[in-house]
């Protein structure tokens, strides 16, 4: 019998309608994943959830009908809506992973099959989609016509990279393909969840492999399937998830990718250690044969194992940056690692809970116009200002002052695009940007393939770093119309631009000493940022308040340094909010401190 329903929005941060989704996916033997929207057909007549199913970005997802309601036509009706939905989001094509079972449901729905597996399929529809990525392919591929006719090279090859960042292990697997093939492709993988983003990433493998003649690096697409993008809510064992969704991903590159370069051979790394990537190569080995071998490279190794990226990105986090020296990056990828160190200080900096007055994972200090969520977005837009400072230095010649200001005028309007005009990072700008570029040129200058390199020593490094920053600074001309430019104007303050024209001199002398010194202590950050408070002239404190609170916010800070505890820093934390009192260029300097220890620990004792 035909029955009465309506199509509503139904809100999942609501625990009681949350519950209810559930429930009935659970009915139906199936699970709630991750998604933006869900819709419920309803009974104009009651509360009851005759179908129900969601959306995450283009992907439809958790689509269920009651047993008794199969036969209404409801899906029909229940996914034109979500295709509707999609495309009022900006979306044109739309995808779905079901059942096998369900392909002919969904065909008549005008949805085509991209891949299948035993227990999923991937099915599209809209405009645009696999076959635009498809078309871009066979642009690009080597194949051509001749005399009508469609020729291939009989050795093209594909190496589908992520990179996260490029690493020599990266380098000499695509080297080693490269002599084996007229035509190597490399595709690199687009979802961006890694550290380093797609067009970073991307920009590495483009930089690191220009001298081999026969690589071509390609576009992403959407179509490389991951655990991340792969839902499981249909399947009745997760562990089940991840064979199906590289069976998915497999047959969706035998199918379409592969065909449109025309490649026969698809070139991988060995993998020793994660077991999931091994099953991914053996796996490969099973499914693309015999249409297309697969070729499994050895990975490149140094004295410590196996070169990998996620060691790489392992020894970032800790703030060391040896690998900028050794043999596990190409100088390529320097400028990147750079970049992200720079935004990592940036991070630490704010994640440094409690501090006083500054803005922290607790409360905004005495800042009324910005908080935690506000900082982080900042740091995100000047990071790619990062990556084009940190390039700018690893150059032959020192850079211009247009050059530097012209990336500098970018980042900032970048940074108060994103943080809706609020001066967040403004000071740390400019002291990290100087940092940035400055270690371009200390790499440079201590490069051994490099004329008349300088010995590698901490003491000469730290030399270079100085003279390098007092170089770039140089360049600078002081702004009278700044919050800093007119404090130095009226109080006759040391200002940030003279500070760094001398070489940041407490940092080297003092602060960075003391950062190294107490690095094992858990309350570092807290301690390093009271010696910076009792020692500069913050030009931030004498904005807001006077030349006799600036004393005492000195005299302070060392007395809580000589006798430190979080509950006294919570209570300066509490005063410092009453008094406007935010110490925002020592906050700067702490950050500078952290990034400049972790450059010139490259250069140090691995033992100390």
């Amino acid at each position: 019998m035909y029955t009465e329903y309506e199509i509503r929005e139904v809100p999942l941060r609501v625990p009681r309608y949350r519950k209810q989704v559930e429930d009935f996916l659970h009915q139906n033997g199936l699970r709630l994943d991750e998604v933006d929207y869900y819709a419920g057909v309803y009974s104009l007549d009651g509360d009851e959830m005759l179908a129900g199913g969601g959306l995450s970005g283009n992907i439809i997802k958790c689509i269920a009908i009651a047993g008794n309601q199969r036969s209404e036509g409801l899906s029909n009706r229940l996914v034109s809506h979500l295709i509707s939905m999609a495309r009022c989001r900006g979306y044109n094509n739309i995808k779905i992973f079901t059942k096998p079972e369900n392909r002919a449901i969904f065909e008549s729905l005008s949805f085509r099959l991209l891949a299948e597996a035993p227990k999923a399929i991937l099915m599209e529809t809209g405009t645009g989609g696999l076959d635009t990525y498809i078309d871009y392919l066979r642009k690009q591929s080597n194949q051509f016509e001749e005399y009508g006719k469609r020729m291939t090279h009989p050795y093209t090859g594909v190496v589908v990279m992520n990179a996260n960042p490029f690493t020599n292990g990266h380098r000499y697997l695509l080297r080693q393909a490269s002599m084996q093939v007229d035509t190597l492709y490399v595709i690199v993988v687009k979802e961006d969840c890694s550290l380093f983003s797609y067009t970073e990433r991307k920009a590495m493998i483009e930089a690191g492999t220009r001298d081999l003649q026969n690589i071509k690096v390609l576009e992403g697409s959407d179509y490389a399937i991951s655990a991340t993008t792969f839902p499981t809510y249909f399947l009745k064992q997760l562990s089940d998830a991840s064979e199906t969704q590289m069976m998915l991903d497999l047959d969706l590159f035998a199918r379409h990718i592969a065909t449109a370069l025309g490649a026969t051979i698809r070139f991988v790394g060995s993998e020793p250690s994660d077991p999931l990537t091994a099953r991914y190569n053996e796996l490969m080995k099973q499914q693309l044969y015999p249409k297309i071998e697969v070729v499994e490279i050895k990975r490149m190794e140094n004295p410590m194992g196996p070169i990998s990226a996620s060691n790489v990105r392992a020894q970032m986090q800790k703030g060391n940056t040896r690998m900028l020296l050794m043999d596990e990056v190409p100088k390529t990828t320097r400028p990147y690692i750079i970049a992200h160190m720079a935004s990592q200080a940036l991070r630490q900096e704010l994640d440094c809970t409690p501090k006083p007055g500054l803005v922290d994972q607790c409360d905004s200090g005495a800042h009324t116009d910005m908080d935690y969520g506000l900082m982080n977005i900042s740091i995100k837009a000047l990071h790619p200002y990062f990556v084009k400072l940190a390039l700018l230095g690893d150059s032959p010649t020192l850079p211009s002052f247009e050059e530097i200001q012209s990336i500098g005028i970018e980042a900032e309007k970048a940074m108060l695009q994103a943080t809706g005009g609020i001066n967040t990072h403004k000071g740390a700008l400019f002291s990290m940007g100087l940092a940035v570029v400055a270690t371009g040129r200390v790499l440079r200058s201590t490069d051994s393939s490099m004329d008349s390199p300088v010995e590698i020593d901490e003491g000469n490094v730290i030399n270079i770093f100085q003279t390098t920053l007092k170089g770039l600074a140089a360049l600078f001309s002081p702004a009278e119309d700044t919050h800093g430019g007119q404090v130095v104007k009226t109080y006759h303050a040391k200002g940030a631009l003279a500070t760094a024209q001398e070489g940041y001199p407490l940092l080297f002398s003092d602060w960075l000493p003391f950062y190294h010194s107490h690095r094992n202590d858990e309350f570092v950050l807290h301690k390093t940022l009271l010696l910076i408070m009792s020692q500069i002239e913050d030009t931030n404190i004498l904005y807001r308040t006077n030349t006799e609170t600036a004393q005492h916010v000195k005299y302070e800070s060392d007395k809580l340094l000589n006798d430190f505890s979080i509950e006294g820093i919570n209570l300066m934390n509490q005063a410092f909010i009453g008094q406007n009192i935010s110490p925002g260029g020592a906050a700067d300097m702490l950050a500078l401190t952290i990034f400049i220890h972790d450059m010139v620990s490259a250069f140090a004792n691995p033992n100390n």
